[in-house]
Formats: C-alpha cells, sequence, structure tokens
C-alpha cells in the first residue's frame, strides 16, 4: 500500500470503516412494513448471563465454590503444600465487620493458591473457653457463680459454646469462605484431641524446667475473678484515681537511725514522712517506706503553739519541693528549712503504721525505709509506701532486700515441689476485690467493720480515705487522671493482688523468639517492631486463671507438706489416665486416680483421697489458642503430600501464613511462638517461629470514622450487608460485594465502611460485571474456537493484549504482596478504561455488522475470549460466586470450578512496547477529536458522533513516523474516533466549504497535525448506522457485501 503523504497533494485517502454505538441491545429497528428488518441480520450480544444477579443464591454454585472446592483441591492440586492457619475467633455473639474482613483476607489469600494449583490447608477454629462464655451462661440462668456447681458450669458452657460455633459457623459461611465446615476440618479449643494436644505442649514446656508456681502480685480482674497476663490488659488513659498525701510518723527512737537524721530529730516532739499513693485502698498492706539513697531530701520544721519553736518534721524530697508548694493546702503555712539529707541517711530508719493509732499499744511492730531505685523525683513526694502484695516493683525491691520470703516451684531436675502455705506477705484483699477480715490486725475490729466486704476501687476505698481523715494523717486528696490498667473482657478497672499462681518463664527463650522472628515476612513490615518490643518486655507469663471453664492445670497438692506437685513423672501418669477417660475425667474422677505410682506410697486409694486434691486452676486462654499450632505437625509427616518444592520460605511445621488483628500482637501471634520455642526438643526448631509470614489488619470504623458500638447506634453487621436489613441504607447487596470492599481497603490500618463505601463498591462491581456480560453475549455463551494467531491481529488488538498482560502481572504481583487494592485498581482500569471506554466502544460496530466468520470479526472475539478468561481468573480469588457464573456461562453448570484450572501466566509474546507507544500516539488525537465533536455537540450540529467525519492534514513533519502510523492504522482511525469517516491528506483541502466546521491544531513528535470535525459526507445507512452509504444506494458497501454476498463468477 502507497503511504498516503507521497500521493499527490489534496488527494484523500479515505477511511471507510464504519462505527455503530449500540450496547448489548435486544431492540430491533423499527420499520415500515415494506422496508427490510436490517436489524435481523445484525449479530447482536446474546447471553444467559444476567445484567442484575446475586450467583451466591444458586446452592449448587456456592457449594462448587465453597466446601466441595475445598474437598476437590485437597485430593487432586500437585503443587506444593501451602498451610493457612486460622486464628479462632471467640465462640461468643453475632459476627461483627471485624470479623468478615478477616474471614475473607484468608479466604482471599487461600483461593489465589488454589488458583496457582497449590494444595491448600485451612482449618477454621474457635476458641470455646474463658470468662465470656461462662458469664453467658451464668446470665442466662440468672445466677450467681457460686449457685452453680463448677461441673453444672462446664457443662452448660461447652452447650453454649457449640451453639455459638455452629451459628458462626453458619454466618462464615454466607461469606463465601472456602473450607471443609465437617468436624473434621475444623478445630475447637475444647475437643478432646485438642485440649490433649495442649496438656502436652504444656508437659513439654514443665520437662524443659519453664513452669513455677509462686506466691506474688499479679494483675487481678474483680470483674472476672481472675488473675490476668499482661497480654489480657488495656490500659485507659482516662481513668480517674482519688491519690492522696498522708503522713507516717517516724520513730525517732529507731535504733538503727543515721547519725545525720538523728541529730536533726534530737529535741523534737515528731517527726513525718509525707507520702503520696493513687490506691490509698494498699495502706492496709503497707510494709515499708522506700527512698532513693542519690536523692536530697528537705527536712521542715513545722512551728507549733509556742512562737519560733519547731515542734515537729517533715520530710519529703528536695527535687518536689516546687511541685508540692503550688498544691494549696499540702504544706504548712509556717515552717523553715532545717536541712537537707540523702536519701541513704533516711534508710534503716523506722516508722509507725499508719493505722496504728487504732490498735493497742503493743499490737503493732516498727516498719522500715528501704532504699530504691525505683523511686524517682518525676511525681509524688519522694517517698514511696510499698506494699509487696499490690505492686510488683514494691515487690522486687523488698524481695530483693530479704525481707519478704515467696515460694516457688524447684526446677523439675529437683522435684518440683512447692510449698502452698501463705507468705509473710500482708494482704487484706480477697478474689471478688473486697476487704477481708483479717483488716481487723491492722485497724482494728471497729474499723474493720467498715471496710470487710466493701470493694477496694468503690465504697472500701472511700472508707479508707474517712479513716485517714479521722486519724488527721490525711494532708490532701486529688482527683487523679492517668494511665490504668482494664480487664480486656469486661472493661473494668483491675489491681494487683498477691495470689498463688502459675507461670511460664519468659526469660530462657525470649532471645530465641527475636532471633526466630528474624525469618518471618510481616505485613504491614511496621509490625515487626511492635511484637519484638512485646516480647523483649515480658519476662514471666501468668499461666493460671481461677475459672472453671477451661483447660485444667494438672498440678497435685499434697496436703500434710502444703507442696504442689507438677513434674514430667506426674504428667505422663496423669495423661495417661486423661487420654484412656478423657480430659473431663480431670474434674469427675478421683483423686486417687492421677497421683503416680512413685508417690502412692502403699496408700488406698481411700487414703489417697484425703491426702492428695487435684487442682482447680484453668490455663489461661492464649494457652489454649497458642497450642494450635501443634495440630499442624501431622502435615508433613508424609512428603508425597506435603511438598515444598519452589516456596521460597519451606517449612517443616507450622503455617506458611497467619493474619489476625493488630491486637494479636499482644495475644495469638506471641502466644504460638513462645509455646513452640517454650516446648521445641529438636534444634533446628530452638530457633523456628510456627508461621512464615505474619499479616496484621487494622479495626473497621464507621463512615465517620468512629468505633463501631452499641452507644452509638453505628454498628454495621455483616449479615445485613449480605442479606438486607430493616433500615432504609441497610441493602441486600450480596456477599462479593462485601469481599469486593475488602479487597479495597489498605486493611493495614484502620478503615471505614458505611452506605457510601458499600454504594461506591457496588457501582464498581456493576461495570466489571457489565464488561464480562458484553464478553459473554459477543461470544454467544461458548469459547471462541476460531483464534487468529497474534501476527494476524490489528494494533488496537495487540495493544489490548498488551495491556491484558500488564493486568495479568501486576494481579499475580499484588496477590502476592498482599496488595489487594493494587489488584482491584488495576482490574477496574482494565474494565472501565481499557476495554468500555476504548475496545469496546471502537469494536461494536464490528461485532455487530462485520461478516460472522470474517476477519475483523475473528480478531475481535480471538481477544476478548483471552480477556475474558484473563480477567475471570484475576478476579476469581476476590469475586469467587462472579467468577463461577461467568465460568459456568460459557462453559455450561455442570463443568468443574474455575478454580480447577491453574492460572498460569500469560506469555511474554503479549508484551508489546510498539503497540503501546503507537496507541499513545492515537489516543492523543483521539482527545482532541473528542473535545471537537463535544463543541458540535453544544452547538446543536451533532447528535450521534456518526453524523460526523474527521478531516486529518500534515502541516509539517521533520520524520514519516507520525505519517507512517496514520497510514498503517487509516482502516482503523473512524471506529477509534467515533465518527463515519476519517480523510487523510499531506495539505488541507481546497475543497467546498462545509455547512459547519470545528478545528484545532496538534503536535506530536514534532509533526504538527490540523483535524477537523464537520458534517458526514455521506448518508446514514439503515442497517448500521454509520453515515457511509451513497445517496442511491440502500446499504453502505459493507454492509451490502454482508447481507448480499458477491457472487462466485462462473467458471
Amino acid at each position: 500500500m502507497l503511504r498516503w503523504s507521497l500521493l499527490p497533494a489534496g488527494l484523500r485517502l479515505s477511511c471507510t470503516s464504519p462505527c455503530s454505538r449500540r450496547w448489548l441491545s435486544t431492540t430491533r429497528p423499527a420499520y415500515a412494513d415494506s422496508t427490510p428488518r436490517w436489524g435481523d441480520t445484525l449479530l447482536l450480544p446474546k447471553t444467559a448471563f444476567p445484567l442484575y444477579n446475586d450467583p451466591s443464591k444458586d446452592p449448587n454454585l456456592r457449594n462448587k465454590t465453597t466446601g466441595e472446592l475445598y474437598r476437590w483441591q485437597w485430593e487432586h492440586a500437585q503443587g506444593p503444600l501451602f498451610v493457612f492457619h486460622d486464628g479462632p475467633p471467640y465462640a461468643n455473639g453475632y459476627l461483627h465487620m471485624g470479623h468478615a474482613l478477616n474471614k475473607i483476607l484468608k479466604d482471599i489469600i487461600n483461593r489465589y493458591h488454589v488458583s496457582l494449583g497449590h494444595r491448600v490447608n485451612y482449618m477454621p477454629g474457635w476458641d470455646c473457653h474463658g470468662l465470656p462464655i461462662e458469664n453467658k451462661v451464668l446470665k442466662h440462668f440468672g445466677v450467681e457463680v457460686n449457685q452453680f456447681t463448677p461441673s453444672r458450669i462446664r457443662e452448660e458452657a461447652e452447650i453454649f459454646a457449640r451453639k455459638e460455633v455452629a451459628s458462626q459457623m453458619e454466618q462464615f459461611q454466607a461469606f463465601g469462605i472456602m473450607a471443609d465446615w465437617s468436624p473434621e476440618s475444623t478445630y475447637r479449643t475444647l475437643d478432646p484431641e485438642y485440649e490433649l494436644r495442649q496438656l502436652g505442649v504444656f508437659k513439654a514446656m514443665v520437662e524443659k524446667g519453664l513452669i513455677y508456681r509462686q506466691h506474688r502480685p499479679v494483675h487481678y480482674s474483680p470483674s472476672s475473678r481472675s488473675a490476668l497476663a499482661e497480654a489480657e490488659l488495656v490500659y485507659n488513659d482516662k481513668h480517674i484515681s482519688h491519690s492522696v498525701y498522708v503522713s507516717f510518723q517516724l520513730e525517732l527512737a529507731s535504733p538503727r537511725m543515721s547519725d545525720d537524721l538523728r541529730a536533726l530529730t534530737n529535741g523534737k516532739d515528731q517527726a513525718s514522712l509525707l507520702v503520696w499513693t493513687t490506691t490509698p485502698w494498699t495502706l492496709t498492706a503497707n510494709m515499708a517506706i522506700a527512698v532513693n539513697p542519690e536523692m536530697r531530701y528537705h527536712v521542715l520544721g513545722v512551728k507549733g503553739s509556742s512562737e519560733g519553736v519547731a515542734d515537729s518534721l517533715l520530710i519529703y524530697a528536695a527535687d518536689r519541693a516546687d511541685a508540692l508548694r503550688e498544691i494549696p493546702g499540702l504544706l504548712p503555712a509556717h515552717y523553715e528549712l532545717l536541712g537537707e539529707l540523702d536519701g541513704s541517711a533516711l534508710v534503716n530508719a523506722t516508722y509507725r503504721p499508719i493505722f496504728a493509732p487504732l490498735l493497742a499499744p503493743t499490737a503493732s511492730s516498727s516498719l522500715p525505709i528501704i532504699p530504691s531505685s525505683h523511686v524517682t523525683q518525676d511525681s509524688g513526694t519522694g517517698l514511696v509506701h510499698c506494699a509487696p502484695a499490690h505492686g510488683a516493683e514494691d515487690y522486687a525491691v523488698m524481695q530483693s532486700l530479704g525481707l519478704i520470703s515467696t515460694s516457688s516451684s524447684p526446677s523439675p531436675e529437683s522435684s518440683s515441689s512447692a510449698s502452698t502455705s501463705p507468705t509473710d506477705l500482708v494482704c487484706h484483699v480477697n478474689g471478688l476485690g473486697q476487704f477481708t477480715p483479717d483488716v481487723a490486725d491492722v485497724v482494728g475490729q471497729e474499723a474493720a467493720a467498715r471496710l470487710v466486704e466493701k470493694d477496694v476501687l468503690d465504697q472500701g476505698g472511700r472508707e479508707i480515705v474517712a479513716l485517714l481523715t479521722e486519724l488527721g494523717v490525711l494532708k490532701k486528696i486529688q482527683r487523679f487522671k492517668h494511665r490504668y490498667p482494664y480487664d480486656w473482657k469486661t472493661d473494668k478497672p483491675v489491681i494487683v493482688l498477691a495470689t498463688s499462681q502459675w507461670f511460664a518463664n519468659l526469660d530462657n527463650i525470649k532471645e530465641d523468639a527475636i532471633a526466630s522472628l528474624q525469618d518471618v515476612n510481616f505485613v504491614p513490615g511496621i509490625t515487626r517492631n511492635r511484637l519484638e518490643s512485646f516480647i523483649r518486655s515480658r519476662s514471666e507469663w501468668c499461666i493460671s486463671r481461677q475459672r472453671v471453664w477451661g483447660v485444667p492445670i494438672p498440678a497435685l497438692y499434697h496436703l500434710p507438706s502444703s507442696t504442689a506437685v507438677l513434674d514430667s513423672d506426674s504428667l505422663t501418669h496423669i495423661m495417661s489416665v486423661l487420654r484412656e477417660h478423657g480430659p473431663k475425667y480431670w474434674w469427675d474422677g478421683p483423686t486417687s486416680a492421677f497421683v503416680p505410682p512413685a508417690r502412692r506410697e502403699g496408700l488406698t486409694d481411700a487414703q489417697l483421697d484425703e491426702v492428695w486434691q487435684k487442682g482447680t486452676d484453668t490455663m489461661d486462654v492464649w494457652f489454649d489458642s497458642g497450642s494450635s499450632w501443634s495440630m499442624l505437625d501431622a502435615l508433613y509427616r508424609d512428603p508425597a503430600t506435603s511438598s515444598q518444592e519452589g516456596k521460597e520460605h519451606p517449612r517443616t511445621f507450622g503455617a506458611d501464613v497467619c493474619l489476625e488483628g493488630s491486637d494479636q500482637h499482644r495475644g495469638w501471634f506471641q502466644s504460638q511462638l513462645l509455646t513452640a520455642l517454650g516446648c521445641a526438643s529438636a534444634p533446628e526448631r530452638a530457633r523456628a517461629a510456627p508461621y512464615s509470614t505474619l499479616i496484621t489488619h487494622g479495626m473497621v470504623l464507621d463512615e465517620n470514622g468512629k468505633k463501631m458500638s452499641k452507644s452509638l447506634g453505628n454498628i454495621m453487621s455483616p449479615m445485613n450487608v449480605i442479606h438486607g436489613g430493616k433500615g432504609k441504607n441497610e441493602k441486600e447487596y450480596g456477599p462479593d460485594i462485601l469481599r469486593l470492599w475488602v479487597a479495597t481497603v489498605e486493611f493495614g490500618k484502620d478503615m471505614s465502611i458505611g452506605p457510601t463505601a458499600l454504594q461506591q463498591t457496588a457501582e464498581a462491581m456493576r461495570k466489571i460485571r457489565n464488561s464480562s456480560r458484553f464478553i459473554l453475549g459477543s461470544l454467544g455463551d461458548r469459547p471462541f474456537e476460531d483464534k487468529l494467531e497474534r501476527a494476524e491481529l490489528g494494533l488496537a488488538d495487540r495493544y489490548v493484549l498488551h495491556c491484558l498482560h500488564t493486568l495479568d502481572q501486576t494481579a499475580r504481583a499484588g496477590y502476592e504482596a498482599y496488595n489487594f487494592p493494587k489488584v482491584i485498581n488495576q482490574l477496574s482500569y482494565f474494565a472501565n478504561i481499557v476495554l468500555s471506554s476504548f475496545y469496546f466502544d471502537m469494536n461494536k460496530d464490528c461485532l455487530y455488522a462485520e461478516q460472522k466468520d470474517g476477519l475483523a470479526r475473528r480478531r475481535v472475539l480471538t481477544v476478548l475470549d483471552q480477556v475474558l478468561t484473563t480477567m475471570t481468573r484475576v478476579l476469581a480469588p476476590v469475586l469467587p460466586h462472579l467468577a463461577e457464573e461467568i465460568h459456568a456461562t460459557l462453559h455450561g453448570a455442570e463443568s468443574k470450578s474455575v478454580f480447577a484450572t491453574p492460572w498460569t501466566p500469560l506469555p511474554d509474546e503479549y508484551v508489546d512496547p510498539q503497540a503501546e507507544a503507537d496507541m499513545s500516539k492515537l489516543f492523543r488525537i483521539r482527545e482532541k477529536v473528542f473535545a471537537l465533536l463535544e463543541q458540535a455537540r453544544k452547538a446543536g450540529h451533532v447528535k450521534s458522533s456518526l453524523s460526523a467525519d474527521v478531516a486529518l492534514s500534515i502541516r509539517s513533519a521533520p520524520t514519516p513516523d507520525v505519517i507512517d502510523l496514520l497510514g498503517r492504522e487509516e482502516d482503523m482511525l473512524a471506529s477509534l474516533f467515533g465518527v463515519s469517516r476519517v480523510n487523510l491528506s499531506e495539505y488541507p483541502s481546497d475543497g467546498p466549504k462545509p455547512q459547519w466546521q470545528y478545528a484545532d491544531a496538534l503536535e506530536l513528535e514534532g509533526t504538527e497535525i490540523d483535524i477537523n470535525v464537520r458534517p458526514a459526507a455521506l448518508h446514514k445507512c439503515p442497517r448500521c448506522w454509520t453515515y457511509t452509504r451513497p445517496e442511491h444506494d440502500d446499504l453502505c458497501k459493507r454492509c451490502t457485501d454482508v447481507v448480499s454476498p458477491p457472487q462466485a463468477a462462473s467458471p
């Protein structure tokens, strides 16, 4: 073909490819009876794929892509094993939007791996023990915990938990989760086999010397009536305490008083120590006052009744003097600074208990002033009231000084026996957070009557303040807002209380834990620091709970010697009994059945039941769920079914991926790691985390960025999103819209959802669905068989395949990096811009009006067939119901799942940077043409762009590149621009002036192009609606050839 720019000036090469703008229409043009029905000759799209549909409502399709698909891939997949370990949600209540986000994210990842041909293991689980379920049972029956026997509570709690599991399972299935929901392929922490595995993990940690018992202060929740681990605390920054400044009386005759202090107190009637505390209720348990030996302390002389005579002294830290003077009424009105002392000069002096005046003179003993570095100049008075039963730092310093003694279990190597008798810690608070009767030992019987059975955080605390006022030792009371720990389950404040608890020693394994995390991939990356900091800050883990619904800590208590027995020998025997009778037997069976032979000492069962007692503590629920990694070991026993070939991080145990909310850095992520390393016996597992990748998601907030809560009335239920609700904004969207929303948010941080977000997601879904529907209609709901080779395709076709390859690669990379918004953004761009706005638009006329088996139409259908295949693979992990519906429409309802055929990358031959560059140039011209057409439309000159022609002429060209491109693609330009004809010339035409004309110029790589939009020169074809028909012909030439093809010449 001659290049058009080399032809004589003024000679135009017209591009006559017609273009229609009809879209999936089944309405035929209306003609008079005498007029041929040309619409009957058009190849309009035909498809059974509806415009609007929720395919998840088809039970066959839903099962095909969920339970049936999971079982099929587990039996037939040939790729490497991929283990996604499900963190168990708590079996309590209806699912919220956080559950939906969590499970759908997991499902997207699992489906992507199935689509690659991997063998995916995913067992949904539930956390079934603990206080919330226990409380729900008690509330249901309207009873207190002491009104039901422990066995009745356990029985009802199990019934409740299993009922909740069944309810949540049904709700999870509505999300379209690919899993086998049978009992064998799911897990519950209450399952007997699960509890036995957990006890096995616990036994291994005992044998490594990591478990011990100690009577010491721990975080204790009166609302839960149980000790709590640090991971079970949340901190309220707006908690209000009533802090008090009180004075303790220094004993002027202290035998070990320093010379410096004695010199200042000599001749004085009394000397007071000014102390500040935010927990006045702990003053009954005061055992010492701590000072910092390195700090300086003021000694004030307070004037008495005789003018000029200082009768008493007041002592506090010099560095706190300015702050204390600013508190109205705290310091006396008249005083003088008599001197300063080092804190070390106060050490070893003694003082009287603050409540001593309420007792007989000989009923209380002196208490010491002790040194401690935990006393700082940041707050208070520089003298700290120490109640080791209610403060970890107080406990630590007094223990280090030998002032208190505790009992703990020796290591398994020695005998693991521990005294259970009370230590010398002073404590007058019970498990309900109330004062006990023995507080009378400190405050006397009369005052004790005002305190006993009063909550220390409520009325009991107020009574303490009243007593301090009556004694004249209360100097000031203030409201104090500060950060305070709360029970994460009840949202009530906790206290620090000395109790006998079982602990796991983390000091011996936390360095290994930190080392193991260096091989773990964190998503988002910043979350690594969060988990590592939590682990570094812990030295122990309080694993015992004083509840009845849980896995028992199988300790035996020898009553005559007050010792606890928990060692390898006892656990070996106990585990054998529990394997035979089941874990419940610990609660129901006789104590004698669990006493190991080595400790029976010839006693009968009846005698053993008299001298031995079973422990009643249960394990922390984080230990329950944290042991779940152990059930994955069986997956790796058969090399034939656990291939690791091709994996970047091969595994021999544990999971490839775990995904949970950000709160699990202090919970499940951590407890899995600590239990796995704590029981590791093989050297290769001593520093190996039980997971390769940890993914963290944020919280789901309402549309205004607020936390969802019943009190605010802003809770959006995922079930209402799927099935619709009673509210005016609670439309029925179906699961795929919810899944699409999940895939569009940046889940690594908090995200918002509301009616607006869902409407926008539904619109995005509609566009994806419409693009798929158009292709299915063009293909006639069946794969296109008569495909062309790539060399036979046109520029636009090759460009679309180039964009398709970009989509394919971007989507795979996005799924691999868990960047799902990247996948959806690229898919939406391809569907909306590349297809709908460009390729569909320019090829509708070809699809409708060209010869059915013609080359032009075959080109388009070749591309559309591949486009639909790849688009379906890309969207399938996120929108499985839509993908299955497309696949079933194309291949039949009885065909296998779309996931049954592995997703293979598109060949590199689809990459065509030259096609992209050429189309980029043509798109620039198209943009100018569209702008001129819009001007003509606004002026009323055109209604349809097909009623216009375009003239392109070259003013100057430094290179022939643009001219060559236009010459090569002249047959495509009219379709690309959406007009009836495009006239090309090297120079502007000297022909007659049109009725109207809109002109502009474009400079393209140095080539100057004049662009003119003008009325179409020919007439409208009644078949294809393009203005390409000569005046006296019935149809345009193309339509004439299609409707009445030329007859072959006779031989």
